[in-house]
């Protein structure tokens, strides 16, 4: 099943068991509160693990609406899964109408505090449609968009409103900005590896590195940038 931790496979199961016994997907905080999580944004995180691997998607428009898809939709190619990629190479994605560039649709799964970390609401806001030869990146089947919130990471442009482009599965170097999920919470910060061990880095001087006391879970790293033109 696409190589799920045990417990992103335990949170699937339970969505699953939801929509058949009650015929409603579960919330944030439902997940939250059955597996005993500090807050709502630690389901966050592993919902949004449990898209980029392409288990579980959300209809557009419709609340409560976390589907997980069947076996024939885990085998079928990515490239026949809504809001994924083929990953064939640099055409992954393509979007056929575009000319002299390859424009592809990276799906946006919410909001990522980029300040202090706090409970994040799920929110399925569609899809950006991003120039891969401009940003020189290549879209894969694991590569979504969270729209930023706050200002801890003005240090590097980036700032609220703006969409962070996210691989998720891609090993950290120090220096990376990351989606992490820091002792139950997420949040966008920069990776650093100091004499062995990982913190925080915030990239304004008003807030402090954040040191995991329990846990420190990399959700995916920062691969492009999007500002939306206002």
């Amino acid at each position: 099943m696409k190589e799920l931790t045990v417990r992103q496979k335990q949170i699937l199961d339970f969505i699953q068991h939801k929509q058949e016994s009650e015929k409603l997907s579960p919330t944030l905080r439902e997940i939250a509160a059955h597996f005993h999580f500090s807050s709502a944004n630690a389901a966050l995180a592993h919902v949004q693990a449990l898209r980029a691997k392409g288990v579980v998607k959300n209809l557009p428009g419709r609340a409560r609406s976390l589907q997980v898809l069947g076996w024939s939709d885990l085998e079928a190619p990515a490239s026949r899964q809504p809001g994924h990629f083929a990953g064939r190479g640099p055409n992954a994605g393509e979007d056929p109408t575009a000319s002299g560039s390859r424009i592809v649709s990276v799906p946006i799964y919410g909001s990522i505090p980029a300040g202090r970390p706090a409970d994040a609401t799920q929110a399925q806001e569609g899809c950006v449609l991003i120039d891969v030869d401009t940003l020189g990146i290549k879209a894969t089947a694991r590569t979504f968009g969270l729209k930023v919130q706050g200002d801890s990471m003005i240090g590097k442009s980036i700032i609220e409103g703006d969409i962070v482009i996210i691989e998720h599965g891609v090993q950290p170097r120090s220096g990376d900005v990351v989606a992490a999920l820091i002792d139950g919470q997420v949040t966008l910060k920069t990776f650093v590896l100091q004499q062995g061990k990982p913190y925080l880095r915030a990239e304004n001087p008003r807030y402090p590195k954040l040191i995991p006391q329990e846990e420190l879970q990399i959700q995916g790293v920062m691969v492009a940038l999007v500002r939306r033109r206002k």
